[in-house]
């Protein structure tokens, strides 16, 4: 594996699938395949689990790790190709990134979209900026539109905890105060599209996903009847994608309950985190053994560590 920035990286899921279950039950079983390397961690945006997560991962395999929050530590940075840069940019992004790849075998960057221009942040221009001028393997830490060490722990999740060969799994809408990127619920569907499950996205009317994402995948607009036997239910809140980062609905109908949870086959409740209580999810499912939330965070630092190690391995010196 070169890069890590969506599920299309990855040529063998199962492979990697039993990789990070491995990593689970022995995290220091290669705790020297990362010695003498350095992971650079850079931060556009706040992060808690993934930043701890990937830190301790790559601590599992003997890797040093950089961490850099760009916004209050470094340059403001230019990522438009022919930019006249006489504005608040002090450096573009070729020679950000080609100097961080001198000092870094492994880049994991972290970017959020801004939700105002929808061309610019589907065309992932932090993200890509990166990959192509930093020389070394990229890792998403979550872009503008994916994040797939997310899905890779939700998905390990799922293989882990499922009662059938074919669970259905359930991404199901929920309201909340902000604006909320579509990144998570874009990337779950895209990693579930190309797992052994049955996919339903449920939303109220005008919350589709983009067509690259959404394209075959079951949409049901009557949540009540998503949830009818369904194995595990993912909530999450995103903003319109056809009305560019708006926020469309706030009906509290959509928060998950107990009632409807009744209406699953004693279904796994799952968040990525952090999670509103009582907007999104009430106590009751939040706090119930039916929650997965917490061994779902959990997971975050063994898929952290099989992708590591699958670009750890590739190296021209491994």
């Amino acid at each position: 594996m070169r890069h890590f920035v969506s599920v299309r990286d990855v040529s063998d899921l199962s492979a990697l699938l039993q990789s990070a279950h491995a990593c689970k039950r022995d995290p220091l079983a290669h705790k020297t395949l990362g010695q003498h390397k350095t992971l650079g961690l850079i931060f556009f945006n706040a992060s808690m689990r993934t930043r701890l997560s990937t830190q301790r991962a790559a601590q599992n395999l003997g890797m040093s790790v950089i961490v850099m929050n760009v916004g209050s530590e470094g340059w403001q940075l230019e990522f438009q190709d022919g930019a006249i840069m006489n504005g608040d940019k002090a450096e573009h992004v070729k020679e950000a990134a080609a100097v961080m790849g001198q000092y870094c075998e492994i880049l994991g960057v972290r970017s959020f979209p801004t939700l105002k221009d929808r061309e610019a942040d589907y065309a992932e221009r932090v993200m890509e900026g990166f990959v192509n001028y930093a020389g070394v393997p990229i890792v998403s830490l979550e872009s503008a539109t994916r994040h797939p060490l997310q899905s890779l722990a939700d998905l390990m999740t799922i293989e882990e905890l499922k009662t059938r060969p074919r669970p259905k799994v359930v991404l199901t809408w929920a309201p909340h105060v902000r604006a909320l990127p579509q990144a998570v619920p874009n990337s779950f569907v895209e990693w579930m599209k190309v797992a052994d499950v049955e996919l339903v996205v449920t939303h109220p009317e005008g919350y589709e996903l983009a067509p690259e994402f959404s394209e075959g995948v079951q949409v049901e607009y009557e949540q009540n009847r998503a949830f009818e036997g369904a194995d595990f239910i993912y909530a999450k809140n995103w903003s319109s994608y056809q009305d560019y980062g708006t926020i469309l609905s706030t009906d509290p109908e959509w928060m998950v309950t107990q009632e409807k949870m009744a209406l699953t086959n004693e279904g796994k409740f799952m968040h990525c985190l952090p999670v509103r209580r009582n907007i999104v999810v009430e106590d009751a499912v939040l706090d119930s053994p039916a929650s997965i939330v917490i061994r779902e965070a959990a997971n975050r630092v063994p898929a952290a560590q099989a992708v590591l190690q699958a670009i750890l391995s590739s190296l021209p010196d491994a």
